[in-house]
């Protein structure tokens, strides 16, 4: 049979197609097997390390921020637990709860309720309840008296809900999250030296930011691997990098000396109303800085609720023509230059300057007296006499600059200002002994003003004491650093003795208000008109003091400034040396530095002694120790062992004062009376033993009770300075006697009463 030429052409066209179909799929086969070879072979190593980049899941560990501590331990600022309020609107709404939840945690969280409702009904763009949101500002960072409080409103929700529906349920849609916050526990104490860390973590002001690196430490990490659910494999690979808490500092600030001064400060803030009050204390013969604030202040922890302006540190940042505190200066370059005679005369009342009348505070002047008496009335003429006459304008700005004025002082706080020192023509550098037309910072002023007490070195200035690594346990300490010698040893000692006539002279002293009974102290006024940016106002000043105790043996230097205080008509005398002198005198005490012996006839005083260091030492063993020196003491805890004691070791305190000593942790120890401590050591115990308390009046604690503060519950004390509760006993003591007086009147009035009427009878 023949071929049908169509079949036959089917027949190829069919071979065709499948020799190439088959072309094609073994084509894309060897592309495949290419492929596979190319990804699996080739690129083995990339896709690998894809995979486990799938695979792995990284968690972090936070750092501890590191402490800061004053120079004796005390806990300045540190971290606690704080607590986030969550809440799951999905689930809130699932269980008809939204509105009940919303309306609880609105009154616990001080928020306002339709605000919370918005979060507990919030849904996504799909109209979805979504199903984490954080109740911020109020519900954030909480501590842990407030989360106690939302714990409890939310297991009694959770029990109301399966009461009514009597369905039982696992939770309510309310959680925390649990974190940390940084905590001053002394609220506002050196606020300015330590600022603050807001509620996001971040550092802002003060040490808190200049020392940060140091402080924050690094987060470490843990990377694991995990199934598909996202479930750690048991057998997978883990890798550790451990954090590293941040360093530990200890700074020069004493808390009992930084109290004395911001209640001091206080008083003349409340009284007379000025844009600011700065003080600073320190050792003279190390330059470390034992106390430095600022009123207005603000509490760190609450650091939402004050002002910007609260936050400034004028101690460092603000200049201030310094005015006759300055004549400390031109006194010593004077002296150290033999043109100081103190018995020579001169006219007082003005002098002229290139065409210009200088006048002093008192412009008739007191006619012609000697140099020292010019010294003690604060005449404006003697230092222009001293500086530009006899010293000159090379020598004189010579030694202002050798004093450290004109340039920045090197603390180790950052955002410090060098001042300024423009003085070319004779009026000048007239004015400028008398510390008019100069621009100096508090802590360039009493830098100057220890170098004269310690015997004319000039000392850089530190707040800093030491930093301590927990990793290593290494610990870098700051020595004192002496910048210069500046004046001599005896030019130190002759300038002392002058200026401590400038205190003692009760007559004509213009420091008078900061004399100590029992102590010899050296010091300095100033009032300085303010520059108004034409010329200088008639209405506002700066007055201020600065001075150092004892003469013979300074051990501390303080300095005092007053901005624009409400009565144009007071004085450094009358405003600042007051501040001086009830932080000088309380410092002293505290320090352990006995007055003189004349004082304690005249006066006397009552015996103190240094608190021992008691920490580790079995309780028998610590109350005997205090006994043999004069001294109670209360346990505080059933514990064996001093743990902590309260005051610190060094501390200087009148004989009849107990030392408590704190025997177990924390969480186990309650309250004891507090009557008869300092504020400082009262908020310190409050602290140990986990209490809030709230103080009220300053001195000492003479009465505590319990109370509640925004419905939470405290501890409130009060508080009275000795004088206070000196009068305070007068006033009993009086009242006794009148009742006294008034019913023996009344038991003869009876008497004779009956008396008339057995004669009636």
């Amino acid at each position: 049979m023949a071929n049908n030429p169509i079949q036959s052409n089917t027949i190829k066209r069919i071979k065709m197609r499948t020799v190439v179909v088959g072309g094609v799929i073994t084509l894309l086969f060897l592309i495949l097997i290419s492929r596979v070879f190319y990804v699996q072979v080739v690129q083995a190593d990339f896709w690998l390390s894809e995979a486990k980049a799938i695979w792995k899941e990284q968690d972090t560990i936070p750092a501890e921020r590191g402490t800061i501590s004053d120079r004796k331990g005390n806990m300045l600022a540190m971290n606690i637990p704080a607590y986030t309020v969550v809440v799951n609107p999905k689930l809130l709404n699932e269980l008809g709860i939204a509105e009940e939840a919303a309306k609880g945690l609105a009154e616990l969280l001080g928020k306002s309720e339709q605000e919370v409702l918005k979060q507990t009904t919030m849904k996504n763009s799909k109209g979805e309840y979504l199903q984490y949101r954080e109740l911020r500002p109020e519900g954030w960072n909480i501590d842990k008296a407030k989360a106690d409080k939302v714990i409890a409103f939310r297991d009694n929700l959770k029990k109301s809900y399966e009461e009514r529906t009597d369905i039982k349920i696992r939770n309510t849609g309310i959680t925390l999250n649990e974190g940390s916050k940084r905590f001053y526990p002394n609220n506002s104490l050196a606020a300015h030296v330590l600022g603050y860390v807001n509620k996001e973590g971040a550092p802002v002001i003060g040490l808190e930011v200049d020392f940060n690196k140091q402080l924050e430490g690094q987060d470490g990490k843990v990377v694991y691997e995990k199934d598909g659910n996202r479930v750690q494999l048991a057998n997978g690979n883990a890798q550790l990098v451990p954090a590293v808490d941040g360093s530990d500092i200890q700074l020069t600030l004493d808390s009992e000396i930084q109290n004395y001064l911001e209640v001091a400060m206080k008083k003349a803030y409340e009284k007379y109303e000025p844009k600011s009050i700065t003080a600073i204390a320190a050792d003279p013969n190390t330059m470390e800085i034992l106390a430095m604030g600022n009123m207005p202040t603000y509490n760190p922890n609450e650091y939402s609720k004050s002002n910007v302006g609260n936050f400034f540190n004028h101690a460092i940042g603000s200049t201030y023509e310094p005015g006759s505190t300055f004549k400390i200066i031109t006194l010593a370059s004077a002296v150290e230059e033999g043109k100081f005679n103190p018995n020579a005369t001169y006219k007082s009342g003005s002098i002229v300057v290139t065409g210009t009348r200088i006048s002093d505070v008192n412009t008739a002047g007191w006619g012609t007296i000697s140099y020292l008496e010019g010294l003690k009335r604060s005449s404006n003429v003697s230092f222009v006499k001293l500086g530009l006459e006899q010293l000159g304008k090379e020598k004189l700005v010579n030694y202002f600059e050798n004093f450290g004025f004109g340039k920045r002082t090197g603390i180790e706080l950052k955002n410090e200002v060098k001042g300024t020192l423009n003085i070319n023509y004779p009026f000048e550098v007239a004015t400028s002994t008398f510390g008019q037309g100069v621009a100096v910072t508090p802590i360039q002023q009493i830098a100057a003003v220890a170098a004269v007490a310690n015997g004319g070195k000039l000392m850089k200035p530190h707040i800093v004491k030491s930093i301590k690594d927990p990793a290593t346990g290494k610990v870098t300490e700051t020595k004192p650093e002496m910048v210069r010698q500046v004046i001599s040893a005896e030019t130190s000692r002759k300038v002392g003795g002058y200026l401590e006539q400038v205190v003692s002279d009760k007559e004509i002293g213009s420091g008078r208000n900061a004399a100590i009974p029992g102590y010899r102290v050296a010091g300095k006024t100033g009032t300085a008109e303010k520059s108004d940016g034409v010329g200088y106002s008639k209405d506002e000043y700066v007055v201020s003091f600065i001075g150092y105790a004892p003469v013979e043996n300074p051990k501390i230097v303080v300095y005092v400034t007053v901005d624009s205080p409400n009565n144009p008509m007071v004085s450094g005398g009358t405003v600042a040396a007051p501040v001086f002198k009830e932080i000088v005198s309380q410092s002293l005490r505290y320090m352990g530095v006995k007055p003189d012996a004349k004082a304690v006839k005249d006066g006397g005083k009552q015996g103190t002694q240094t608190v021992p260091d008691l920490k580790n030492k079995g309780i028998q063993e610590a109350q005997a120790e205090l006994k043999s020196r004069g001294m109670a003491s209360k346990v505080v805890g059933k514990g064996t062992k001093v743990l902590l004691q309260i005051p610190a070791a060094g501390a200087v305190l009148a004989e009849s004062q107990q030392v408590y000593l704190l025997t177990e942790e924390q969480s186990k120890l309650t309250l004891p009376s507090l009557v008869g401590l300092s504020l400082r050591d009262a908020l310190q115990v409050c602290s140990s033993t986990g209490k809030r308390c709230v103080t009220e009046g300053d001195g000492y604690v003479v009465k505590q009770m319990d109370a509640k503060l925004n419905g939470e519950p405290v501890v409130k004390l009060t508080l009275q300075s000795p004088s206070e509760q000196q009068a305070a006993k007068d006033a009993a003591l009086n009242a006794e006697k009148n009742d006294d007086s008034v019913n023996e009147g009344k038991d003869k009035d009876t008497e004779k009463g009956t008396e008339q009427n057995q004669d009636t009878e």
